[in-house]
């Protein structure tokens, strides 16, 4: 599963680093997904921190 944030949706809560910090940092006042394919083990967290966001910033493929 690969992982996308749109930049111009994200606001920076920092929501998603916080459930899910293997795969999302903050980066100054965005957020960035930091792996390029999310590993099966943090599926199920890079999901629920998409489905956490607060601006549906997060999507994935």
């Amino acid at each position: 599963m690969k992982t996308i944030i749109d930049k111009d949706l994200c606001i920076g809560c920092g929501v998603c680093e916080g459930i899910c910090p293997d795969v999302f940092e903050m980066n100054g006042d965005i957020a960035i997904v930091i792996v390029d394919t999310v590993p099966e083990d943090l599926e199920e967290d890079a999901l629920e921190a998409e489905s956490q966001c607060p601006t549906d910033a997060i999507s994935h493929e």
